[in-house]
């Protein structure tokens, strides 16, 4: 089993927040989790749910 390379958006640099998402390619979909407290867990989505996540924060 190999580790999940979890990133962060290039757009979360800077600023005065430190709050972000991270997300990783894992075997079964797309892990999301708090940067802040990675220890936590992480939610899973399904690829087609991510991409849906994804349309509806670019659309509103």
């Amino acid at each position: 089993m190999t580790t999940p390379a979890w990133r962060k958006s290039s757009r979360s640099t800077g600023g005065t927040s430190e709050q972000c998402v991270e997300l990783a390619q894992l075997p079964n979909g797309i892990g999301l989790r708090d940067s802040k407290a990675p220890h936590t867990g992480h939610l899973l989505l399904t690829r087609a749910a991510f991409t849906d996540l994804v349309q509806q924060v670019k659309h509103h």
